[in-house]
């Protein structure tokens, strides 16, 4: 039998996540956190709702793991983000010891790769998960920003 809660799945979340974002006029980063398929976290960017440049979806999606867990590590878990993490927030990850990341979108000028951040050894990273559609609704956040000023 196929597994429902595959990557496209739990990545439909985190655009869901992402739209609450981009309905607050946040930047449309929205995350959730997974463990044995399901959702503890949910989150998603609120930097200008909580003036706090440190609001981005994955903090706030590592936060709540962290309480619902009751611990700093998120061993076993799986992060869905929309957008290929920040230098912040990839450290931030690394410190959490996360078992794995998925994410959508390449952020070609601020992600973690191109960043060269490191990630824990034994984290495990997989982009391009509906990127697109993750693609697809930061630019036209973007366009109606611009088209707005």
């Amino acid at each position: 039998m196929e597994n429902l809660f595959d990557d496209t799945y739990f990545m439909k979340k985190a655009l869901q996540e992402a739209e609450a974002a981009y309905d607050k006029g946040e930047i449309p980063v929205g995350a959730i956190v997974v463990v044995n398929d399901r959702i503890i976290a949910r989150a998603h960017n609120l930097t200008e709702l909580l003036n706090d440049v440190t609001a981005h979806a994955e903090m706030q999606a590592i936060t709540a793991a962290s309480n619902f867990l009751g611990g700093k590590y998120l061993h076993n878990c799986t992060l869905y983000v929309t957008l290929e993490p920040c230098q912040m927030c990839a450290g931030a990850l690394y410190w959490s010891q996360i078992s794995k990341i998925i994410f959508g979108a390449k952020d070609e000028q601020r992600g973690c790769a191109v960043m060269g951040t490191k990630l824990h050894p034994k984290t495990t990273i997989k982009g391009g998960v509906l990127a697109d559609e993750a693609s697809t609704l930061m630019k036209k956040f973007f366009i109606e920003k611009r088209n707005m000023n």
